[in-house]
């Protein structure tokens, strides 16, 4: 397409294509898809995806070791509010195929640098866990109660 549609303006670009692929699908024969741009747009659809679940999961981890680091501080209720909202997230977007793209240590270690970095009334969090005391699986599946039992206790759910 040599006009820049893409660059001025998405959504026409995304609804003209839809079209387009509409009329290639009905077995037209049709020269003015963009095929660059919508390979590209299908990829980051999916990469687009993967790190929501990335974004889901690193916070649950961190709230999680907040409940950990700072037991019976005001704000764990919220907290747990919080890992719910994010699980449910999580849930709604995570893919099986995902699966072999996540690397649940690295997560775990980079929400753990970040909890290294907070104090609440000027105090450091409890140590965590040296490694993530859950399976991705649980994370996605069970219950918060039960999510912060196995962080509490270093041991899986």
């Amino acid at each position: 397409m040599p006009d820049d549609l893409y660059e001025r303006d998405a959504l026409a670009w995304s609804e003209r294509q839809a079209a387009l692929l509409r009329r290639v699908a009905r077995g037209e024969r049709v020269n003015d898809v963009d095929w660059d741009h919508v390979v590209e747009e299908i990829e980051d659809v999916g990469l687009s995806e993967l790190n929501a679940v990335h974004s889901y999961l690193y916070q649950m981890l961190v709230h999680l070791l907040k409940l950990r680091g700072w037991p019976d501080l005001a704000p764990e209720q919220h907290w747990r509010a919080e890992i719910d909202a994010f699980q449910t997230g999580l849930e709604r977007r995570f893919a099986p195929s995902m699966r072999q793209r996540i690397d649940l240590e690295t997560v775990y270690a980079r929400a753990t640098r970040q909890i290294g970095l907070i104090r609440y009334g000027g105090k450091p969090a409890v140590a965590p866990p040296a490694t993530c005391p859950v399976t991705l699986d649980e994370l996605v599946t069970v219950p918060v109660e039960d999510l912060e039992a196995a962080f509490s206790a270093g041991t899986a759910a």
